[in-house]
């Protein structure tokens, strides 16, 4: 059985269960439990399952419309916190300079930082066809797409390809989204599938700036993508807790409230 077809027995087989383990997917297709793993992984990266220990679940869907199984994922929806991602925007946009190289993360603020780069001399780079959208017919903006896998509910683009693109790239500026903002000063996401290439766009870039309006903070997830430590500026808005946002200040980092 070549490997592509046992990849596709394996995500049949777990949306049938909704989870399965290495030993009962090596047992049903009769290879090794490394030739599992290994087909686990790659199909973690390219955001197709979520490697668990042990075996895999599929990725976060739900079923939908004509009782046939079939699963989408659930659509993306845009918070109620609008007003506050604007303002956000505003200021973050200020930052860039012209010239700069600038990576817009996933997620609902960076289209409208998008926006504001219109017309600018600024190379962008992303994985968010929601910033590829508002950029795509600019001819002074210098627009880099990343491959992968297209999530289309959540207008993203997943999984290896995209993590290996960002190796080479190096920009001047991210700006970095998040699900959450713990206590502690831990950025978080709840997004297994995104986590990965949100650290590599991190590790691709000079100056991080996140983005995070005060309902982000605690917010949701438990994948941590990085501390307010390793930040170099927080862009929030009034009601974000003092005493979350002193780890960034005490690290260096400059908090813009906005």
């Amino acid at each position: 059985m070549i490997s592509a077809e046992r990849q596709n027995r394996i995500i049949r087989t777990l949306r049938s269960t909704g989870t399965a383990s290495v030993q009962e997917l090596a047992d049903e297709l009769s290879v090794s439990m490394a030739t599992i793993r290994r087909d686990l992984e790659m199909l973690d990266r390219n955001g197709e399952l979520v490697r668990t220990w042990g075996g895999a679940v599929l990725a976060p869907r739900a079923t939908a419309g004509g009782g046939d199984g079939e699963t989408i994922e659930l659509p993306f929806r845009d918070a109620s916190d609008s007003d506050l991602k604007q303002r956000i925007a505003v200021e973050a946009a200020a930052l860039v300079q012209d010239g700069n190289v600038v990576i817009l993360d996933i997620g609902t603020t960076t289209p409208l930082i998008a926006e504001r780069l219109r017309g600018r001399d600024v190379t962008v780079i992303t994985s968010n066809l929601a910033v590829f959208d508002v950029l795509r017919h600019d001819d002074t903006v210098r627009l880099v797409l990343l491959g992968g896998v297209v999530r289309r509910n959540y207008r993203t683009l997943v999984g290896s390809l995209a993590e290996t693109s960002l190796e080479h790239v190096s920009a001047d500026l991210l700006f970095l989204s998040c699900t959450g903002v713990r206590a502690n000063g831990h950025v978080v996401d709840n997004m297994a599938v995104e986590a990965p290439i949100k650290q590599s766009m991190i590790a691709a870039s000079e100056h991080i700036v996140l983005v995070a309006p005060e309902t982000k903070f605690p917010g949701s997830g438990a994948l941590k993508l990085c501390s307010l430590s390793d930040v170099d500026t927080l862009i929030t808005t009034t009601g974000a807790p003092d005493e979350t946002l002193t780890h960034c200040r005490t690290a260096g980092g400059e908090v813009i409230i906005t």
